[in-house]
């Protein structure tokens, strides 16, 4: 018999369709990267209506990931320490904006905050404006969150925890000096994921908060309305969506690099 080494037993034929899968995916991305204006491309970017855009983004999307982190650790515990039933069913709901088309989600927003929906009777002028965009992405990223922290917490167990509280320690103690630090990769790598989506979120923004310049138009309403010959010109449409492709990269380089020694010190400490 022939030893497989790390390539095990999968038929070699197999690596045809998975070139053409790279190829699939990289090769829509390196067209965009040859269509960029490298000339213009700092005036591009720095255009009043880029830089607005921007600008939105970056603010509703820090904003929007110091929500999720506010109302999802919460939730990642409770879901992470519940019955197996329970952590089911909420790990269902909080799976749903994942599945959910982005413009459902903002008809749904829209539904609950509108002139006409259930909250509507508040007198909150919430549609149309820069809350609702931060609204918007709350919805479409706080899955990431949860469940990046829920999978972290859950694998992490209850024997570091345990061992804390027999101790002498605190609840609050063992959540800032054992759960959270345990499960600190898992957080990491959810909040930048989240980050990430929301500075990205078109969907559910553009039918919930609208594109108005300067008060909801974010980096992709921008690119989407260049392209429909109004607002930023192509070549700053085309700046703003290499600027989004750095980004993910870069979050991607820093969720799979990022090794932190916080579990083993924790357990050290615990000894």
């Amino acid at each position: 018999m022939t030893r497989p080494g790390r390539r095990g037993y999968a038929p070699r034929v197999l690596a045809i369709p998975a070139v053409l899968g790279i190829a699939f995916l990289v090769l829509p991305l390196a067209a965009l990267v040859g269509r960029v204006q490298w000339a213009t491309l700092w005036q591009d970017v720095t255009s009043a209506e880029a830089l607005n855009a921007l600008r939105l983004s970056l603010v509703t999307g820090l904003i929007a990931t110091a929500i999720c982190l506010l109302i999802g650790i919460p939730l990642a515990l409770s879901i992470a320490r519940a019955t197996p039933r329970t952590a089911s069913v909420l790990r269902a709901v909080v799976t749903v904006p994942l599945v959910l088309p982005p413009m459902v989600g903002g008809l749904s927003l829209l539904f609950l905050f509108g002139r006409t929906g259930w909250l509507g009777w508040t007198g909150w002028q919430v549609p149309f404006t820069t809350p609702a965009v931060v609204l918007a992405q709350v919805f479409v990223a706080l899955p990431f969150l949860v469940l990046a922290l829920e999978g972290a917490v859950r694998t992490s167990g209850l024997e570091y925890e345990r061992a804390a509280a027999g101790l002498g320690a605190g609840r609050w103690t063992i959540l800032w000096r054992v759960t959270l630090p345990l499960a600190g990769p898992g957080l990491l790598s959810g909040t930048v994921l989240c980050f990430a989506r929301a500075a990205g979120e078109f969907g559910a923004t553009a039918l919930f908060a609208g594109n108005a310049p300067g008060v909801t138009q974010t980096m992709p309403l921008a690119i989407y309305t260049a392209f429909n010959g109004a607002g930023v010109s192509q070549g700053s449409a085309i700046a703003l969506s290499l600027m989004l492709l750095v980004t993910s990269v870069l979050v991607l380089l820093l969720v799979r690099g990022w090794r932190p020694g916080q579990g083993a010190a924790v357990a050290e400490e615990l000894r």
